[in-house]
């Protein structure tokens, strides 16, 4: 009887040990669901990283709107075809040039 209780004991904490390693490792907010939650935190931060780099591009064009008429002056040669009096206009086609030898 006496190896009996042990062994029972001994039964119910190697069954305590299972159930504390399956909450660590599988149960909700374990370490699985912690590694994932850690990568979804890296690519998220990656994304404002990026949105952060835009919002100061756009940040400094507006600056430069507002303050310069340098870029008001470019972003009208360059979206609008600007061509102020005095300046000759000059076109360079990039198509690539055929030769036909006959």
């Amino acid at each position: 009887m006496k190896y009996f209780s042990q062994f029972m004991l001994l039964a119910l904490a190697v069954a305590a040990l299972l159930g504390l390693q399956y909450q660590y490792w599988l149960g909700g907010n374990g370490h699985f669901e912690h590694s994932e939650l850690l990568t979804q935190i890296e690519d998220q931060q990656r994304a404002n990283d990026n949105q952060v780099a835009a919002n100061d591009l756009l940040r400094t064009d507006v600056h430069d709107l507002k303050n310069g008429l340098e870029a008001v002056e470019e972003h009208a040669r360059l979206d609008l075809g600007l061509i102020k009096p005095n300046e000759t206009f000059v076109q360079i086609s990039t198509s690539p040039t055929v030769v036909s030898s006959q």
